[in-house]
């Protein structure tokens, strides 16, 4: 799927550093990409919207790019056909780090400034992450699930296993855990971007009556799903924690399925990575290969955090209204 934005320059309401008025500017003849997987479901169009703010507001061009389904593979040739045409620079949420790695670092030995946003890869030469403290997102939940199961039950998890931000999640949930050794984790559900295999399985599990007391998404689709399945099969006095207010969680969480969700920032993710890559195109440094986490005077950061918060019902109509 495709998003694309070519629009007048417009000021910029973030810099990276400032600029005079002798500097360089953007070119309407610059060209950024964002590259996903699973680009159909709201998060990512959020994002896309972000990202074309943010070239509205450059005067450059912008366009979206990936594969409609969670495809790693596809994602890569979707990179590798991003590259041929020598962009100004690229965002990339990787499916799967490792396949990606050779990919990214190729682009950044070309000259091709490359900034992960979502999921990282930290492998790579990407220059820095943009996005969500995925660990600190896991601990909050965590700490959510363990107050609310009185320190006690079997827990079900939903993941896409490859992705480096849903595994930090998971590593949050777990220390949260640890404090509470009465919560067994009983499953690990691979649903891997697919809202039909969450559906499927949390289906299974009201079948057999497996004994689970809570139900926890790690990305943005399991939610709802796990929600309609209980509400179908008339199930109470489970827990539910989901991931992201896209798409009908924000209605599960008035109506009570949903205890709680947390709560990203894609827009942001898409706004600002293209204005902090943008800043690097405009003024590159002399190599794009030096090793900028350990240079006390590096231009660049490492991680910029785009934030995370709780939504439950005490505040699900302010965000609601915030929209």
């Amino acid at each position: 799927m495709k998003l694309t934005s070519i629009f007048p320059l417009a000021l910029a309401l973030l810099s990276l550093s400032a600029c005079g008025g002798g500097g360089p500017s953007h070119q309407p003849t610059e060209k950024y990409f964002l590259i996903a997987t699973n680009t159909k479901i709201p998060y990512w169009q959020e994002a896309g919207a972000g990202l074309l703010k943010a070239a509205r507001e450059l005067g450059v061009q912008a366009e979206m790019v990936g594969p409609d389904a969670y495809d790693p593979q596809a994602e890569r040739e979707e990179f590798r056909r991003t590259v041929a045409k020598k962009p100004a620079g690229i965002l990339v949420s990787p499916g799967d780090p490792q396949i990606l790695k050779p990919e990214i670092d190729a682009a950044v030995a070309a000259g091709i400034p490359v900034v992960t946003i979502d999921s990282d890869a930290p492998q790579s030469q990407r220059l820095f992450f943009v996005g969500t403290n995925n660990y600190q997102a896991g601990l909050m939940g965590g700490r959510l699930a363990a107050k609310l199961l009185n320190g006690k039950g079997n827990v079900v998890f939903y993941t896409i296993p490859a992705q480096e931000n849903l595994q930090e999640r998971l590593r949050g949930y777990r220390a949260a855990f640890e404090g509470s050794p009465g919560i067994k984790v009983a499953e690990i559900i691979a649903m891997n971007g697919d809202a039909r295999i969450a559906f499927d399985k949390t289906s299974e599990l009201v079948t057999k009556k497996a004994p689970v007391d809570a139900f926890i998404a790690l990305e943005a689709l399991s939610g709802s799903e796990i929600a309609d399945v209980l509400e179908r099969n008339k199930v109470e006095g489970k827990l539910i924690i989901a991931m992201d207010t896209t798409g009908s969680t924000p209605d599960w969480i008035e109506k009570g399925r949903i205890a709680a969700t947390i709560a990203q920032k894609p827009f942001t993710m898409g706004y600002y990575g293209l204005k902090a890559v943008a800043e690097v195109a405009l003024r590159k440094p002399a190599s794009l290969t030096v090793n900028f986490a350990t240079d006390p005077r590096s231009p660049l950061p490492v991680y910029i955090d785009t934030g995370v918060f709780l939504v439950d019902k005490t505040n699900v109509a302010s965000l609601r209204a915030a929209k």
